[in-house]
């Protein structure tokens, strides 16, 4: 099967989270044997803020290392060429970062040609607070959508945006993101993640830095959009700001260290529960301790309290915290649970099947929102 994606960006994950799983994605349809083309603008501003990076370069070099089999068409906006990009496609997949325009284009494409399955696929929080931009987008011939939740899910079918829905978590790249035991120990706590737009600023110092500060942990923060008064802050509780991490590189740093912590953004707090960011599921696959601030697992993804341990408050936070770094059998029994959940439920490979039996149903004429 052939199946044609257009994203954000492939090739960078800069302040860009829908790379990680994409990468997964179509690394198991190539390994299934389809033929996958993905294409980006050429003016990604992922790649452009990755360019600006002092290891900017590397990255995308090391990003073709780690991931040998990936190519990215980067194409010009104005000079997309669909006939010829869709000519052979079986299944297509517009994500919803994407122009308007583009969206709206694919779409009169199938319509007027008909040879392939089209699906949006959504994986933000906008049909939650943004209502007016989802409302921009032209889905009138797309043939489904793929939601990262059901509470989205069930937004599309209450607005009459596009149906039928389907929900498609993300999940672990288990080709890259693993245990590895043979990396010598650096330290106690470690983070990987974006400063952002305020989502959780009050969140973060709650539940990371006035933790590791309290505990006295040797700790260290990875990411970007770190405004210069919060680095100031990172360094007065005694946490190193490394700046950002290539999202290859993360199971290496997870390796390095004894526990991590997972703090949602409030919008998937408040308004969209059941909805983990991949980096949980990430880390658990890497084999690492989480302790995690509340958030509500309605879709019954993980086992809490036994995947990784929760935290209402700050003070919960420092007593887990401590438990799992002076109980090793208890970390060791958490880390092992999660990444058996990861292994049975969440990976690509899940995904990927998951997706595949969608295309089936649309094929077959057998299509229910699920």
């Amino acid at each position: 099967m052939q199946i044609v994606l257009f994203y954000h960006s492939l090739i960078s994950d800069w302040n860009h989270g829908n790379a990680h799983f994409l990468r997964g994605v179509v690394s198991e349809l190539l390994v299934q044997g389809h033929l996958v083309e993905v294409y980006e603008p050429r003016d990604a501003w992922s790649v452009e803020n990755l360019l600006r990076e002092p290891q900017g370069e590397q990255a995308l070099e090391g990003f073709k290392q780690a991931y040998p089999g990936l190519v990215s068409n980067r194409y010009d906006r104005t000079t997309l060429e669909l006939d010829r990009v869709l000519e052979k496609a079986d299944l297509v997949l517009v994500h919803e970062w994407n122009e308007p325009s583009l969206v709206q284009k694919v779409g009169e494409h199938r319509a007027r040609t008909g040879h392939y399955k089209l699906l949006f696929h959504d994986t933000h929080h906008r049909s939650v607070t943004d209502q007016a931009s989802m409302a921009a987008y032209d889905l009138r011939h797309y043939d489904g959508a793929l939601v990262f939740g059901a509470v989205i899910r069930d937004i599309y079918l209450q607005k009459g945006w596009l149906q039928p829905v389907w929900t498609w978590h993300e999940a672990a790249d288990t080709r890259v993101f693993q245990p590895l035991p043979e990396v010598e120990n650096q330290g106690d706590l470690v983070w990987i993640g974006n400063w952002g737009d305020d989502e959780r600023s009050a969140e973060l110092h709650e539940f990371l830095v006035r933790p590791v500060q309290e505990l006295g942990l040797k700790a260290r923060i990875y990411g970007v959009r770190y405004p210069t008064q919060v680095q100031r802050t990172l360094k007065l509780a005694g946490i190193e700001y490394s700046g950002w991490l290539p999202n290859y590189a993360a199971p290496q740093v997870f390796a390095q260290y004894k526990v991590t912590v997972h703090v949602p953004r409030r919008p998937y707090v408040k308004a969209l529960p059941g909805i983990p960011t991949i980096r949980i599921f990430e880390a658990l696959a890497c084999g690492i301790p989480l302790v995690s601030a509340p958030w509500e697992d309605v879709e019954g993804l993980f086992s809490p309290g036994e995947d990784f341990l929760v935290a209402r408050n700050e003070t919960e936070m420092c007593q887990k915290l401590r438990l799992v770094l002076s109980n090793k059998p208890r970390a060791q029994e958490l880390a092992a649970r999660g990444l058996e959940t990861i292994l049975k439920r969440h990976t690509c490979i899940h995904r990927v099947d998951e997706l595949l039996n969608i295309y089936r149903e649309l094929t077959n004429g057998k299509v229910t929102s699920t």
